[in-house]
């Protein structure tokens, strides 16, 4: 796919993001092999989907008892050696804010939310209610999405992308001014919907320091980008990130995705971590280790291309050859035939694998 910003635009707009951010002077001041002593071994921390088996599960086990709310995904996250967590703020009230604020400050964790656009200007109270609450619990960062599906599955026709497209950018105009007003930096995922140059341009297109991307490592391989590729055009607006790798294996309408543990896919995460902490020296690292099975990239069926522009079949080729050239070792992760005990053993598996992994090789 072919870029839709051009490159003198590009390094323009992203001058002008990190100069109104501050992530710029940050950088300089302090660079990676000088990063502040409160900076200095943050642990990696985790991301509530994670956790998208057990949190809110009502199996009964006593190993793996459910995550009823975010005190109880908080403390197992502690108790796990993860230096923060990335958790939804829907459905809170004052007293939960605040004891999550409590409990956060107890256990010496970063705090980050996770919101929903105002979908109209009927909905920018609940939006701003939000962002008050997360506010008051000690969030400064809020991820959020455009889109809760996936692009090649969610659209069938040019024309509902288009108006995908339109509505995103009026649900960013309308929470821009709340996330001003309070000072709160609301970070957009790219989370299969953009490709990392069109997020980039949507970014770069509000001009404001706070509006910036939540750099999701593995998820635009779905879009046909290479992970560093996605990582270098899209870090120097990382506010927050969601870490994970990913592996790969053909099948008969395009290729297999999922995400397995730290370390055993294909992306280059060392350099993924030190460029995201060259542009911002104070971004966290937040582990999405999602067990699931794997996701389905049907990019050899004509259905696929429907919403993108001009097409490069280097771009099909290079991913093609990638999955050919770099398949997983061995299976990709499956939880369809376990059962729940199983499931909710695999899934904390993983995630101490990857918190395991950061300690000893990344952060």
């Amino acid at each position: 796919m072919k870029s839709i910003v051009s490159n003198k635009e590009f390094s323009s707009g992203r001058r002008e993001f990190l100069r109104k951010s501050g992530l710029a002077a940050a950088a300089m001041a302090f660079p990676f092999s000088a990063l502040p002593e409160s900076l200095k071994g943050v642990p990696m921390g985790v991301v509530v989907h994670s956790y998208g088996i057990r949190y809110g599960s009502k199996v009964e086990s006593t190993k793996y008892p459910g995550f009823q709310d975010a005190l109880d995904f908080m403390r197992h996250c502690h108790s796990i050696g993860a230096g923060g967590i990335q958790t939804t703020v829907s459905g809170w009230a004052e007293d939960f804010a605040r004891k999550v604020r409590d409990e956060r400050e107890n256990l010496g964790m970063y705090l980050e939310g996770s919101i929903g656009l105002p979908k109209n200007a009927a909905d920018i109270s609940r939006f701003e209610k939000e962002v008050l609450l997360a506010k008051e619990a000690g969030v400064s960062i809020l991820r959020t999405v455009c889109l809760s599906g996936r692009r090649y599955e969610n659209f069938k026709l040019k024309q509902e992308w288009n108006e995908f497209k339109i509505n995103s950018t009026k649900a960013l105009q309308l929470a821009e001014p709340i996330a001003r007003k309070h000072q709160v930096k609301l970070a957009v995922e790219n989370h299969k919907d953009w490709t990392a140059a069109e997020l980039a341009h949507l970014i770069q297109s509000f001009g404001s320091e706070w509006v910036g991307v939540t750099l999701d490592f593995g998820n635009n391989v779905s879009l046909l980008e290479e992970p560093m590729q996605v990582i270098r055009t899209l870090a120097p607006f990382a506010f927050s990130t969601h870490v994970k790798d990913m592996g790969v294996k053909a099948y008969s309408d395009g290729f297999l995705l999922s995400e397995v543990p730290l370390g055993t896919g294909i992306v280059d995460l060392k350099e993924a971590v030190t460029l995201c902490q060259k542009y911002n020296p104070a971004v966290t690292f937040s582990l999405e280790m999602i067990t699931r099975d794997p996701l389905q990239i049907p990019c050899l069926e004509e259905s696929y291309w429907t919403t993108f522009e001009n097409p490069s079949a280097q771009d099909l080729a290079k991913i093609l050859r990638l999955v050919r050239d770099e398949p997983y070792p061995g299976a990709l992760p499956e939880v369809k035939n376990l059962n729940p005990e199983e499931k909710l053993a695999f899934e904390e598996e993983n995630v101490v694998k990857c918190l395991a992994f950061s300690k000893s090789e990344l952060l």
